[in-house]
């Protein structure tokens, strides 16, 4: 709508609207309001950032007047677009994507950075997607599957997204943990981590009561502080820039490396992410039911996150390499993992000016951190959403980290006295993530795909291919890693019925939500 309010030729600014408002249900406009007015938000008005400048009722004149073409591009209005792609970017080198990485470069050399180019190109279209439905309903992607599935199906993906989330948030803390440890000498074991890592939590998140710019500031620099550490580490193994071009470019399977591959793939898509990209871009305030305003967000988000998620595809980049480098073809590749992999990098590499064991240290600690904010941050997202839960932040802060702190505690006492059980923990947590990837991805697609939720915004035919076929990849390479990893845990008759049943319970309630969407 023009600001004005006068109709503009080529595309009337009420046009928009009012066919935004007539495709859309009621539902999805009020059913968020109580008796007493109370209204769930993922950011109260007062706390979203104005993104107009000097200009912009001009812009939106010219826009209606050339028929719906974007004014030109403005530096100052990226900038202040700028900030939810790099939260989001963090759940792409997270302790579980790093160590992804370095396996998957001790065992197959350069020869899956090919997947990981290919498989972050998949993540972006999947958050792209996230932050579409957030900026054209106005509302987050676990608000509006409170609305669109009934009691039960909402209650249990709340369900599945904990899982998730708590798996995810466990990896996380131990990372951390184990960053902590190799900085301090050892004097602090992981349980002492674990701690700490749950207190400074707490600590960062307070600083988005002094506005939302200043919690991503801090992502800025922890995600820098990660990019640096790990480039030093790139730069002082020297590795070799045509082997590093063909790697990237051709594409290269084996079966030595068939289970990193799926491991790549399949750590792409964490399924709390894709709620809390869709929350965050509400932190800019934005008119959903003015077309030009929804537009230009998109706009600028697009570039924003595709930006944004350069930086972690470097970042695996350098992991994957520096640990290609030193360990490809040697008899440590099969077994290093992220409690052994600074002593390997240092037994390797050593370091002449800083030690190449407290580089790793930094930019894992910077990585754990980060990805543990925004895990905590997420699943008040969640909570808020599916439950409708109406309590403070910081009370949905404590009950979501509490979820995750006191299994990782017990995990790090135990890893005290058996250091071998972690490769064994990890595997076990990444199966539940695996498991939990449909529930977050399936009502994505579904929910930017329906008219009555988008009105005009909804995503056309070729992009509802290329979004089934990104949410296809991932559901059907997972489905083959737990097909793998469960035939070789279960044994006897009554393991393998429960599990059995299991599978049938979870394959129909999959298609419950493909064909309620359809």
């Amino acid at each position: 709508m023009a600001a004005d309010g006068d109709p503009a030729e080529g595309s009337p600014p009420a046009s928009g609207a009012e066919v935004r408002a007539l495709l859309r249900p009621s539902s999805f406009v009020s059913a968020i309001s109580d008796d007493e007015g109370f209204e769930e938000r993922a950011f109260e008005p007062a706390e979203k950032v104005v993104v107009s400048v000097s200009g912009d009722p001009d812009e939106e004149r010219l826009f209606y007047a050339s028929g719906g073409r974007a004014p030109p591009f403005s530096w100052r209005k990226l900038w202040l677009f700028t900030g939810p792609g790099y939260l989001m970017s963090i759940a792409f080198v997270d302790p579980g994507n790093i160590e992804g990485d370095l396996q998957a470069g001790a065992t197959g050399g350069g020869s899956l950075l090919w997947l990981l180019l290919w498989s972050t190109a998949m993540g972006l279209l999947v958050q792209l997607l996230a932050a579409r439905l957030g900026v054209a309903t106005g509302r987050h992607l676990a608000e509006l599957c409170r609305d669109e599935y009934p009691d039960w199906a909402r209650r249990l993906l709340w369900l599945m997204a904990e899982v998730a989330l708590v798996s995810a948030d466990i990896q996380e803390v131990i990372g951390s943990a184990i960053a902590i440890k190799i900085l301090s000498h050892g004097l602090l074991p992981i349980w002492a981590g674990v701690v700490i890592t749950a207190l400074d939590c707490f600590i960062f998140l307070s600083l988005e009561n002094y506005g939302v710019r200043k919690l991503e500031a801090l992502f800025a620099v922890l995600i820098t502080t990660m990019a640096c550490s790990f480039a030093w580490m790139f730069v002082e193994t020297k590795p070799r820039g045509k082997d590093l071009i063909i790697g990237i470019l051709v594409p290269k399977l084996n079966s030595r490396t068939i289970k990193q591959a799926v491991g790549l793939v399949g750590s792409v898509i964490t399924p709390h992410n894709v709620f809390l990209h869709s929350a965050l871009v509400q932190s800019r305030k934005i008119d959903p039911e003015n077309e030009y305003e929804v537009r230009e967000a998109l706009r600028y988000y697009s570039i924003e996150s595709t930006m944004a998620l350069v930086v972690p595809f470097m970042i695996n980049l350098f992991v994957t390499t520096v640990f290609a480098k030193g360990f490809y073809g040697t008899k440590e590749a099969d077994n290093i993992g992220l409690e052994n992999a600074g002593k390997y990098l240092h037994e390797k590499f050593g370091g002449d000016f800083f030690p190449v064991l407290y580089i790793w240290g930094v930019g894992l600690l910077a990585a754990g951190t980060s990805s543990t904010i925004t895990g905590t941050y997420a699943g008040q997202f969640i909570m808020g959403g599916l439950l409708n839960w109406r309590v403070k932040k910081w009370i949905r802060a404590l009950i979501t980290r509490s979820f995750a702190i006191v299994p990782t505690i017990i995990v790090a006492l135990y890893f005290n006295t058996s250091d071998s059980a972690l490769d064994v923990l990890n595997e076990w947590l990444n199966v539940l993530q695996s498991i939990q990837i449909p529930f977050s991805l399936i009502p994505l697609v579904t929910l930017v795909s329906k008219e009555e939720v988008m009105g005009v915004f909804k995503i056309g035919p070729r992009t509802k291919i290329a979004s089934w076929t990104a949410a296809s990849v991932p559901i059907v390479i997972n489905s083959y890693m737990l097909f793998d990893f469960f035939s070789s845990e279960t044994e006897g008759l009554l393991s393998s019925s429960a599990l059995c049943a299991a599978v049938i319970a979870y394959a129909m309630f999959i298609l419950y939500l493909i064909f309620r969407g359809t």
